[in-house]
Order: structure tokens, then C-alpha cells, then sequence
């Protein structure tokens, strides 16, 4: 059986959930580049629509090369290959389900014991939905609410900050958004257009003595990957503001080619893991 979602990010962002769907994935493009090189990082394997029982999207298979960016303890005990995770994502706009897996770590140690799932919903509210994803009662009063506000600092890790990824200091020339002050979210203009991404995350990992250690670095790395990608979206938005979804295909299919290329040769780039 599936554990129990462990936390719910409430992301606010002041753009629109369809300016959302052309920023977000523009900006997954751009920051599987900035973690890849040296041998490390991201291999599409698929980008495809999929039907399946009523649900229309996109479908993704993605492997992330990982060896530098997971915690000493994890390496010590991985299995050989076990640093490559595949990823796949079926993108129904505006609801979103991705999994995490390691094959390595399946077949030899932990079989159907590790695993994590990103469950997302995209809303044009600021993130006063509950229950956006209808968990059952007793499911949901387990849940932690994790509430993410991109102009905050503070959230973000010191290693991590760059000046020019702050959106308590961009201003947008195509779009007139920003800086975002302290008071941001009360401030939104009536004509600014602003949503929230619900994402919902279930982490899996059985191992006795390790568990508790691995799920909680886990739950670290999930939030500063979700602070610093909102951050960055915002941040590129006068990049990616007035794309279609065609320029984007067409981005992806680029991207692709440039990652493997990136992979195999240069230097290892990207967000280290830290092995708090």
C-alpha cells in the first residue's frame, strides 16, 4: 500500500494558470541545462502526447544522472546504478502527476519500496483551496501544509541565492510585475493575473534505519527545488511570456539535443546535495 502524502506546497505566483503552462515548462528546459554536464545530469527519453482512460497530455520519460547531488550516507549504501532516477510525468493541464523511481535500487534492494510522487493542481486562486485534491478525511489531517512564498529570502538557501533570481528585486518590462514587496500577495492589483500550484508530495522509502533520515532529506530538497524553480519561472517571465506551444515543442525538441550533448562532456553543474 502507498503511504500517505507527506506535505502540500501552496506556491502563489502572480501570473495566469495559461501563462503558467508555457512558463513552466520553458523553465524546466532552462533548468535541466543549468544541471547538466560532466557525466551528470538530464536524458529525455520521451516527449509525447498520451491518451489514456479520458485523460489527455503529455507524457515524459526523463533520466537524471545524479551522482554528486545526493547525500554521502545515500552513496555509501546505493547500489551501482542506483544514482540514476527516472522520472515520468503525464502533464494534463492543469492537473499534473509525476513519479520518481530508481530501477537499481528496486531490483536488487528495496524492490516496490522506493518511490516519489508529485500530484499538482494548478488554480487562479491564491492558494485558499483545502483539500484541492480531494484526499479523504483521515488522509488529509496527516498532511503538512507547506506554504512557499517566492519573495521571500529567507526560504531560500544561502548557496543558492543569485540576485538576479530574486523576485523581491526583478521587474518585468514586458509584463510591468514586480518587485515583489513583503505584502505582494495582499498588493495584486485586480489586473495582475495571479494562481497557485497545489503540489501534493508522497515520498516512499523502506529501509530500516535509513528511512526516516532519507524521507526528511527528501522533503528538504522537494521544497528548495519547488522555492527555487518559482523563483526562476518569475524571474525568466519577460523569456517565456507570449511563447506559444508550439515554440515550446520545438524548445524541448532543441533542449533534448543540447543535454546530451551537455552530458557528455564539461563540467558537473547544478544544485549539489547537502548532507545535513
Amino acid at each position: 500500500p502507498l503511504p500517505h502524502p507527506s506535505f502540500l506546497s501552496r506556491v502563489v505566483l502572480p501570473v495566469s494558470v495559461e501563462e503558467y503552462q508555457v512558463g513552466q515548462l520553458y523553465s524546466v528546459a532552462e533548468a535541466s541545462k543549468n544541471e547538466t554536464g560532466g557525466g551528470e545530469g538530464i536524458e529525455v527519453l520521451k516527449n509525447e502526447p498520451y491518451e489514456k482512460d479520458g485523460e489527455k497530455g503529455q507524457y515524459t520519460h526523463k533520466i537524471y544522472h545524479l551522482k554528486s547531488k545526493v547525500p554521502g550516507y545515500v552513496k555509501m549504501i546505493a547500489p551501482e546504478g542506483a544514482l540514476v532516477f527516472h522520472e515520468k510525468a503525464w502533464n494534463a493541464y492543469p492537473y499534473c502527476r509525476t513519479i520518481f523511481i530508481s530501477p537499481a535500487f528496486q531490483n536488487e534492494y528495496m524492490k516496490d519500496d522506493f518511490m516519489i510522487k508529485i500530484e499538482t493542481w494548478h488554480k487562479p486562486d491564491m492558494g485558499t483551496i483545502e483539500n484541492v485534491h480531494d484526499l479523504d478525511e483521515q488522509t488529509w489531517r496527516t498532511v503538512e501544509v507547506v506554504p512557499i512564498d517566492i519573495a521571500n529570502k529567507e526560504e531560500v538557501a544561502p548557496g543558492d541565492y543569485k540576485p538576479e533570481e530574486d523576485p523581491a528585486l526583478f521587474h518585468s518590462a514586458k509584463t510591468d510585475r514586480g518587485p515583489l514587496g513583503p505584502e505582494w500577495k495582499n498588493e495584486l492589483k485586480t489586473d495582475c493575473p495571479y494562481m497557485c500550484a497545489y503540489k501534493l508530495v508522497t515520498v516512499k522509502f523502506r529501509w530500516w534505519g535509513l528511512q526516516t533520515k532519507v524521507e526528511n532529506f527528501i522533503h528538504r530538497q522537494e521544497k528548495r527545488i519547488f522555492t527555487n524553480f518559482h523563483r526562476q519561472l518569475f524571474c525568466w517571465i519577460d523569456k517565456w511570456v507570449g511563447l506559444t506551444m508550439e515554440d515550446i515543442r520545438r524548445m524541448e525538441e532543441e533542449t533534448q539535443k543540447e543535454l546530451e550533448e551537455m552530458r557528455q562532456k564539461g563540467d558537473v553543474r547544478g544544485t549539489s546535495a547537502t548532507d545535513e
